[in-house]
């Protein structure tokens, strides 16, 4: 299979080169997706309609919600190749990237690679695993150049997003089949990005219709331990889909989508074992893919009314060295908006999500039942109300949600807006969101750690074998979340957007310590999943656009995180939280040399952290660090860009973050890569 995988790869990248070969076609002009946001002016961008806060078309400055919206043009001239590297320009989010192929992304603290409070979405389907309700970045591979902009709300979105959308919500939306009409060819590689392509065509379907189809691949090669040597985590994935727009009539717009990925994932383990030396370094292969089938379908009523129905089925498998897992997974949701007199814009929903999944015993985990279904029924309901006619309104909703874990869930909200001038919009926000249990909290258990006898830690003769035990009585976790915004233009080449929070947490996972159990040869310590842990997280968030000249364009974002933990309550007094960083900096520079040239600069600065590794049961101390990447770009025809980008300028190798168990320490390296990308 592994040989199969790997011809296709090899003949996918030539096939890629040969096209690259054949004659240049010139475009006549640009395509919409080709569009340079340079152009735009400040008030164009604060009008960029976004539509994560409240489920429906509104302007970015109208939003009461600490919202960032990543363009097309963002993305491109970032020079990342993934989509958790795009999101570290986003103020209040923490991106960490534990090896080649893994990362921990969160907002507003709370990180590591199993966060579980942070909802993802790609067109409206969730990727969070159920196994853990995180999300594995490494499968979540994307044709860049088709993604129209990636909508992030920092805080809750849980009355219009449910359960899980606790610490923010990122909804990755890509373009219309329309906007990417004629075929685009890409390519590259180098040190880091071993080899790169992607190929993409879009045609007409009939009069009244559009679609595409893409297929990428890529081959990264891997990083350094922080001991030295190589940590031999090299991947490489394929990717390939189709979508198809349709509009039947003048009220009806069809959308349906097909996506399959298969991908290989090397890692080096550390496991626990009960003879001598205790653990055992292995190397593993890890073997991913999966498919969606995804529909939407929208229809107009009125004026004032509309009705959008949207169902998918997706399939996922994953097999390494400590567990084995399946799972697929039917979502249907219904939303219907409609105005009501001139002062209420009301929208209001239902949802079903069925959950099947198997698990196959690994090395150190197994869950009891190996399969098991689970349902998830929600509903929900929000009114917009205009207290003063374009100058105040008012928003207040809640999410009634039934899950297979705890039962019911209430999840309320309430934003009001005001807007003194055209240039300034002052908001503020309460919400209460919840975070519910996954299969591993109820079902799962495992060896954590084994401690050798006759250490520091273990004076017995016996080693003490550090288990976890599933709990089905475990509750959710709650937050309240206060939140106060300012959006503003100052300047005609300046606009500023800040935010304040506090965020108050109950009812976080937590580990309750049970008597040891001699078992003849070796002690057994459970620790069970509880709720014994309380938090409070407050900060700052700011976001500045500088746009003085039309070819020069910067963007700052600045976050400020202080994090309290309650340990009071806990019987496990061993360190089990990891603490993201409390300053960060992205600053992005974007210039248009020429009509042809672009040069971009991205500076980066993430103070120091805290992960836990569980393996050790200790803190891992992460260092600040400050990065730069560059990319030049050059267009000697209209329809053919060469570029170059240099990644992670400053230093040979830094440390971002320490998974909390299985892997070790391993650092990012410094990488330059070339790409070629022709349009016809």
């Amino acid at each position: 299979m592994n040989f199969i995988h790997h011809a296709y790869t090899r003949a996918f990248f030539l096939g890629i080169g040969v096209m690259l070969l054949s004659p240049l076609v010139i475009a006549e002009a640009k395509t919409p997706e080709e569009e340079d946001l340079l152009a735009l002016s400040l008030e164009d961008l604060l009008d960029i309609e976004v539509t994560s806060v409240s489920k429906k078309a509104r302007a970015l400055s109208d939003s009461a919600a600490a919202v960032f919206v990543i363009s097309s043009d963002d993305i491109k001239r970032s020079g990342a190749t993934n989509l958790p590297d795009i999101l570290r320009m986003v103020p209040g989010l923490h991106v960490a990237r534990i090896d080649a192929n893994k990362w921990a992304v969160t907002a507003r603290g709370l990180n590591g690679r199993f966060a579980n409070k942070l909802l993802v979405l790609i067109d409206g389907r969730s990727v969070y695993s159920p196994s853990f309700s995180g999300v594995y970045w490494e499968v979540q591979d994307l044709m860049l150049e088709d993604v129209e902009r990636i909508e992030v709300i920092r805080g809750p979105g849980a009355t219009l997003w449910g359960a899980n959308a606790v610490n923010g919500v990122i909804n990755v939306i890509t373009k219309h089949s329309a906007d990417t009409q004629g075929g685009l060819i890409s390519a590259g590689g180098g040190t880091e990005e071993r080899g790169f392509g992607a190929a993409r065509y879009g045609f007409k379907v009939g009069a009244l219709g559009y679609g595409r189809a893409f297929i990428k691949g890529f081959k990264r090669d891997e990083l350094v331990r922080s001991q030295g040597g190589s940590a031999g985590d090299d991947w490489s994935m394929i990717h390939g889909g189709v979508r198809m727009d349709y509009h039947p009539t003048q009220q009806d717009s069809v959308m349906v989508q097909g996506n399959a990925y298969s991908g290989d994932i090397n890692q080096i383990v550390m496991v626990s074992d009960l003879n001598p030396p205790f653990s055992v370094v292995n190397h593993d292969h890890v073997d991913v893919s999966g498919w969606h089938v995804l529909t939407n379908w929208q229809h107009t009523l009125s004026a004032t009314s509309e009705f959008k129905l949207q169902a998918y089925y997706d399939h996922t498998n994953r097999k390494e060295l400590v567990i084995e897992q399946t799972h697929d997974i039917f979502d249907l949701d219904f939303q219907h908006q409609f105005g009501w007199g001139k002062r209420h814009d009301f929208i209001w929903g239902l949802n079903y999500r069925y959950v099947a999944d198997t698990f196959r015993h690994g090395w150190t985990f197994k869950f009891n039942p190996r399969s098991r279904d689970t349902h998830l029924i929600s509903g929900f309901v929000q009114d917009e109300v205009t207290l003063i006619p374009r100058q105040l309104w008012l928003t207040v909703g809640t999410k009634l949600e039934h899950n297979t874990f705890t039962g019911v869930e209430v999840q309320p909200t309430a934003r009001i807006l005001w807007a003194p001038h055209p240039h300034h919009r002052l908001w503020a926000a309460f919400s209460r969101a919840v975070r519910t249990p996954s299969r591993a909290e109820d079902d799962s258990q495992g060896v954590i750690n084994v401690i050798p006898p006759a250490t520091g830690a273990n004076l017995s003769p016996f080693p003490i074998a550090m288990t976890f035990l599933g709990n089905r009585n475990v509750r959710a976790e709650v937050l309240l979340a206060y939140e106060l915004g300012y959006r503003f233009m100052p300047l005609k080449s300046l606009s500023l957007d800040a935010a304040l929070f506090y965020h108050d947490f109950q009812n976080l996972q937590s580990n309750e310590l049970r008597p040891p159990v001699f078992h003849g040869s070796y002690v057994e310590q459970p620790l069970v999943f509880a709720n014994q842990r309380q938090a409070g997280l407050y900060g700052f968030e700011l976001a500045a656009t500088w746009h003085p000249m039309a070819w020069l364009r910067g963007d700052l974002a600045y976050s400020f995180l202080k994090t309290r933990l309650d340990f009071s309550k806990e019987s496990d007094v061993t360190p089990q939280a990891a603490k993201s960083p409390r300053h960060q900096v992205s600053l992005r520079t974007r210039m248009n040399l020429n009509a042809e040239t672009d040069f971009d600069l991205w500076f980066r600065y993430v103070g120091k952290s805290k992960a836990i590794t569980t393996f050790f049961r200790k803190e891992a101390q992460i260092s600040r660090y400050f990065t730069l990447d560059a990319r030049i770009a050059w267009r000697p025809l209209q329809n053919l860009e060469v570029s170059l980008t240099g990644q992670n300028l400053l230093s040979a190798h830094h440390l971002e973050y320490v998974q909390e168990s299985f892997t070790l320490p391993t650092e990012v390296q410094r990488g330059v890569y070339g790409k070629v990308e022709w349009r016809f």
